[in-house]
């Protein structure tokens, strides 16, 4: 499994409709497909500006074999609905490795 992380900065009044438009936009997207696992977002208790989009792929290959066409597609409806860009502060990628139990 491959998990991507991508942290956002959003106005505090903001957040709620940053999330729900994700979740609208560009969560519903991967859903049909066998390479997409699962997403969670995480919100700190602190910082209700910082939003974290965790993301789950089966294969690095599966998860980079997305056409950079159709992510451009789904990041131009995303801007249109929240009528402004919030630029990823910080991004990762994540190899899950499995060890056996002693």
């Amino acid at each position: 499994m491959v998990i991507e992380l991508f942290k956002f900065k959003v106005a505090p009044d903001l957040g709620e409709d940053f999330i729900q438009k994700d979740a609208q936009i560009w969560t519903t997207a991967p859903v049909e497909s066998p390479r997409f696992i699962g997403k969670e977002v995480w919100i700190s208790p602190n910082d209700y500006t910082e939003v974290i989009l965790i993301i789950r792929w089966v294969t690095l290959e599966q998860w980079k074999a997305i056409p950079q066409v159709d992510l451009q597609i789904i990041e131009d409806k995303f801007i249109k609905a929240l009528r402004e860009s919030y630029p990823i502060v910080d991004s990762a990628k994540y190899q899950v490795r499995k060890f056996p139990y002693l």
